[in-house]
């Protein structure tokens, strides 16, 4: 027999979900809980991603918590290595780390509804009992490879973009990119400057706008440098990103939009074959913006050549396009995203009368305000289904890592068992969301992306503004709830 060990609330996962809700936890006076790490380090998307010119494109003043402003970051947009310090600043301000638990890899997790228990099994053997059972394990963890022919009979180095083999050097090497998505756009630019050929092989273009870096920090004035200026600051990235989520339901904005985009373009790439090679025949704003002052300019380098062909075969020396060309290269290098639409991956979750949680999702995951799930008693979601925003991640986990507490509080308060989102809430609820995104510019048919399923339900996006989601969030409506009182109490008022 393993070990048990006895928690109030568990979470799987310590990246900022499991900081934002370990600092809500402790804020409420909670301290009888802990975070599951399966790696042997914190620090979630931050700490696996060290790929060259990794860097956040969202503004660091607002890609932060809004309880933790004061920290030195060196420019607008915080670079991977300072995202991670920051992180590990806040874990020790706040006392979080000590409630972490690394190398623990979460396996299964069932509903003990007799105990009103979540019985959480690891791979070490550990067995874990929580009253309440977090999912903190985030999106972007599931790597993607192509199925492209002969992938594993590359004789060369290759790796995905989010597991980067730093002892190979790539100078002068001929190297071939394949995919063209979020992190392709920031290590692209950067591997082309050493590389002695690059070949970039791009399955669609992408938007690619230019990134406002404002002025450079060390040549502010001593006002933009202070704290009233620096919320002032958060405000106003604040407002212009919730224009930009607006735009997504306004198909003439969306036009007018991308011939602006074309203007620019027009300027960067001087090319007419090469520029038409990266124009989208999509609608603007329907794929995750992307930002770069160094991808066109990447394009432009005589050791790049771009590829809008399949790659159909690889071999132990190369590549083979769609058209029968061959490329030799020594190294391959993947930026071909990840699979956010599989919530919860390699997690075998039962709840209530032993319902498994992916069988419940298999039209699509769905998720109260992305936090809680019907069947699911005392279980929650930290950036659940739909609640990714075309803004900063962590204000949107700050309120739920809130909501959440508040919903542990109550049924503290309540002295209750458990607590569960009521049915015919969380189906008006998820009606009104497909109904919603099927409106905007995100559902176009010609659109594909990360943001929807085979089926093209979108399982990933917030249809609303940030200020909506705030509003919805800030205080728990209980109504929306069923509390099952404690077995105790249940029995004397038989």
């Amino acid at each position: 027999m393993g070990e048990t060990r006895r928690t109030d609330v568990l979470c799987i996962g310590s990246g900022f979900g499991g900081l934002a809700l370990g600092y809500f936890l402790k804020k409420a006076g909670i301290e009888n809980f802990h975070l599951l790490e399966k790696s042997a380090q914190p620090g979630g998307v931050w700490r696996d991603n060290t790929y060259p010119g990794c860097a956040c494109d969202v503004p660091s003043r607002f890609y932060s918590f809004s309880f933790e402003q004061n920290w030195p970051w060196s420019s607008r947009f915080g670079q991977q290595k300072e995202i991670l310090d920051y992180f590990n600043h806040c874990l020790d301000k706040y006392g979080v780390r000590s409630h972490v638990r690394c190398n623990e890899s979460v396996t299964s997790a069932s509903w003990d509804a007799d105990a009103s228990i979540w019985r959480v099994a690891t791979a070490s053997g550990v067995t874990w009992e929580a009253r309440t059972l977090v999912s903190g394990v985030g999106l972007f963890n599931q790597a993607i490879l192509p199925d492209i022919k002969g992938r594993d009979t590359f004789a060369g180095p290759w790796w995905h973009s989010s597991q980067w083999d730093h002892s190979v050097d790539l100078r002068g090497k001929r190297v071939a990119a394949i995919g063209t998505g979020a992190s392709a756009i920031q290590f692209v630019p950067e591997v082309a400057k050493v590389a002695g050929k690059l070949f970039v092989c791009q399955r669609s273009p992408q938007y690619v706008n230019p990134k406002d870096m404002g002025l450079p920090y060390e040549d502010r004035s001593w006002y933009m440098n202070t704290a009233p200026y620096h919320l002032y600051e958060r405000y106003k990235i604040f407002r212009d990103m919730e224009s930009g989520i607006g735009r997504r339901y306004s198909h003439e904005l969306a036009s007018a939009a991308r011939e602006k985009w074309l203007e620019y373009l027009a300027q960067q790439v001087p090319d007419p074959v090469l520029r038409k090679k990266l124009t989208p025949s999509y609608p603007f704003g329907c794929k995750r913006m992307l930002q770069s002052n160094d991808w066109y300019p990447a394009m432009n380098r005589p050791n790049v050549e771009l590829f809008d062909l399949a790659v159909e075969e690889i071999t132990e020396n190369g590549f083979r396009l769609s058209d029968g060309s061959f490329h030799e290269v020594d190294v391959i290098v993947y930026g071909t995203g990840f699979k956010p639409t599989s919530f919860l991956p390699g997690l075998e979750i039962h709840g209530r009368d032993g319902r498994e949680i992916h069988e419940q999702w298999k039209d699509g995951a769905e998720a109260y305000l992305g936090v809680t799930v019907e069947n699911f008693p005392n279980f929650y979601m930290l950036y659940g289904p739909n609640t990714n925003a075309s803004a900063s991640i962590i204000y949107m986990l700050e309120h739920q890592a809130d909501y959440i507490v508040q919903c542990v509080g109550a049924m503290n308060a309540r002295h209750a068992a458990a607590i569960e989102v009521k049915t015919d809430v969380f189906r008006k609820y998820n009606v009104a969301v497909t109904q919603r995104l099927n409106e905007s510019v995100v559902a176009a048919d010609n659109c594909l992306s990360y943001f929807k399923l085979p089926s093209g339900r979108i399982t990933t996006q917030w249809p609303w503004t940030m200020s909506e989601y705030h509003a919805r969030t800030s205080r728990v409506d209980f109504a929306d709830y069923d509390f099952a009182p404690a077995r105790a109490m249940a029995e004397a008022a038989e």
